[in-house]
């Protein structure tokens, strides 16, 4: 979960040209909605939808894994014995 958090920070901070800890994410999985992110930042939010996240992970993998992955290799899924969300990457 906290990859999937930076991931969407580095993202949100490069588009926005800010510093990643300038920016503040918080996760989210209902079912009407899917997975979501509340994203704060310069003083303001904004929701991001899941291919917003699975974008992020994307870029993130390959900025900081130099891992070329495609998004039907990523699956978030949401992990109840530990109570958080987590991206699964198949080779």
């Amino acid at each position: 979960m906290d990859e999937i958090i930076n991931a969407v920070c580095l993202n949100i901070a490069e588009r926005k040209g800010i510093k990643p800890t300038e920016v503040t994410v918080q996760l989210a999985w209902e079912e009407d909605t899917g997975f979501t992110a509340e994203v704060w930042s310069l003083g303001r939010s904004q929701y991001l939808i899941e291919s917003n996240l699975y974008e992020a992970i994307l870029r993130y993998m390959f900025s900081e894994y130099n891992a070329r992955v495609f998004r039907d290799q990523v699956e978030l899924i949401v992990n109840d014995d530990e109570e958080e969300i987590q991206a699964i990457i198949r080779d």
